[in-house]
């Protein structure tokens, strides 16, 4: 008999949301187990901010249905408020308050906060308690606004791109942060275009385009999808071109497409596709500009789904 699933923290039927003629969130479709950390991962313009601003009870949607936590937010907003973490794109905190001073005052938002000195230490910045905001690095603040998200020790935590614009190091320290209030089985919901932080961080994952779910499941799931052990790309010389029949039929070729002058090859065996490779640019004098193999990823992924790249403009 198996094990029965984990209840769900979010549900979304049927979500639309337009502004004026723009369709920015199609009839999508979400399920969000409990303890979770569920992605969100797509370009910018893909819907996914404002799909997050509906779950978190910041924009009305034009047509589907809800529920987070079990309540709705016609029924039931400051029950819902006391139970969510919300940490927003761009979070506006007052420069002249001192870090200390901005957690407290968020924790007095709640009948139930986590005390503040917890929330400092759990976000590595006792040694910036004092420091007015105006003050703090990039990555200071972005942690600063996660710790206001998490002060009222919330079920379910939003974090909309909550690293972009970071450092490498400032990323891997919020990365930590998410993997711990995760470890505590509570629920996070992040949107995210870059796809290292989704294989990171995210038990699943749904790739959104357009405002649809176009994929949906675990990061090794989706990549395991394009069926290849390996990802060649490379560019040619002079603009020069080949068929992508030619090379589609080539040892070892899954797949082939072509880019702005990117190709791209899924290849099952490397050791075969790349002497082939070799071998037909050659018969056909045109020389390689670039050429590199990595192993394939939920970029590789949604450019399969697509023809375009995740942080397209």
């Amino acid at each position: 008999m198996s094990a029965p699933s984990a209840p769900l923290a979010l549900s979304v039927r049927g979500l639309v949301k337009r502004y004026a003629d723009v369709t920015a969130v199609d009839g999508l479709d979400l399920e969000v187990r409990a303890g979770e950390c569920f992605g969100l991962l797509g370009p910018n313009g893909a819907g996914k901010t404002t799909t997050i601003e509906i779950c978190e009870g910041l924009t009305a949607a034009d047509a589907g249905e809800v529920t987070v936590l079990g309540r709705r937010w016609d029924r039931h907003p400051r029950e819902l408020r006391e139970r969510l973490g919300i940490c927003l794109q761009d979070t506006q905190l007052s420069d002249k308050l001192t870090v200390e001073e901005t957690l407290t005052l968020f924790a007095s938002f709640y009948d139930v906060a986590r005390p503040v000195d917890d929330v400092i230490a759990m976000v590595s910045l006792g040694e910036k308690r004092a420091s007015r905001v105006v003050g703090l690095s990039g990555g200071q603040k972005q942690r600063l606004a996660v710790a206001c998200a998490m002060v009222g020790e919330p079920e379910l935590l939003f974090l909309d791109e909550p690293t972009t614009g970071l450092d490498p190091q400032s990323r891997r320290q919020l990365w930590e942060l998410v993997e711990r209030f995760k470890s505590t089985g509570r629920t996070v919901v992040l949107t995210t275009h870059y796809m290292e932080e989704a294989e990171v961080l995210c038990d699943r994952v749904a790739i959104v385009d357009h405002g649809k779910v176009i994929a949906l499941g675990t990061p090794r799931e989706l990549v395991a999808s394009l069926d290849a052990e390996h990802v060649v790309d490379f560019t040619l010389a002079h603009d020069a071109e080949v068929a992508l029949d030619l090379l589609q039929a080539l040892p070892g070729v899954r797949s082939a497409r072509r880019t702005a002058g990117l190709y791209e090859l899924a290849v099952g065996a490397v050791h075969e596709a790349l002497p082939g490779l070799l071998a037909l640019l050659a018969a056909r004098g045109v020389e390689l500009a670039e050429l590199k193999t990595h192993s394939p990823t939920l970029e590789d992924v949604f450019v399969g789904l697509t023809g375009r790249a995740l942080r397209d403009e």
